[in-house]
């Protein structure tokens, strides 16, 4: 389950940016109550992985503090954030699922119950590359854990990507489908004790 952790770990979000999405650089504020405001919300995505190899699957977001991602066949795996903890699971696997602390990882910035990116010594980098902002933040009481780099494009602002550079240095980017926000997610699919099949 090598693969998963490092994917856990270094997990990040891409999509392809409409070229006229944003104008202009989004202030930390506007990111912050965006993301704030995103309880809910299901999709499709594609991660690329930091050796080059792709997976598929299905993302369930829940904030605060929740996060599944189930990968579609021929990959074995569920992970599963919930309860302060990730695990990883592997159905192939007769070894026990892995488990992290959230909190070690960058994810966690952005599953926050308060997301506050203003906060010091949070965002490390805040620009615009002519497509979408880019916001680059990291736990500023251990920036041992990575980072994570966000882009956001505006009118509405919208997440378009992620990528997080972890602490041992690998990188993993997701390529998402289109978010459906408000989605009724329950509980149970983030139980990380005995994590239930989603209703797709």
């Amino acid at each position: 389950m090598r693969f998963f952790r490092s994917a856990i770990l270094g997990l990040g979000m891409a999509i392809f940016l409409p070229l006229a999405a944003a104008a202009q650089k989004l202030p930390l504020n506007d990111i912050s109550a965006y993301l704030n405001k995103l309880q809910t919300a299901k999709g499709e995505f594609t991660q690329i992985n930091d050796d080059g190899s792709i997976s598929t699957g299905t993302i369930y977001i829940k904030r605060p503090g929740k996060v599944r991602f189930e990968y579609n066949p021929p990959e074995s795996a569920l992970v599963v954030a919930g309860s302060n903890t990730v695990v990883i699971y592997d159905k192939k696997s007769n070894q026990p699922a892995e488990s992290y602390p959230l909190s070690r990882t960058p994810l966690s910035i952005i599953l926050a119950r308060n997301v506050n990116l203003g906060a010091a010594n949070m965002v490390t980098g805040h620009r615009f590359d002519g497509t979408a902002t880019v916001v680059t933040a990291q736990d500023p009481q251990n920036p041992e854990y990575g980072n994570i780099q966000l882009k956001f494009t505006g009118n509405p602002v919208e997440l378009r990507q992620w990528v997080i550079n972890d602490g041992n240095g690998s990188q993993t980017t997701i390529v998402l489908g289109d978010l459906q926000e408000g989605a009724n997610l329950p509980n149970s699919l983030f139980d990380v004790g005995s994590p239930g099949q989603a209703n797709r």
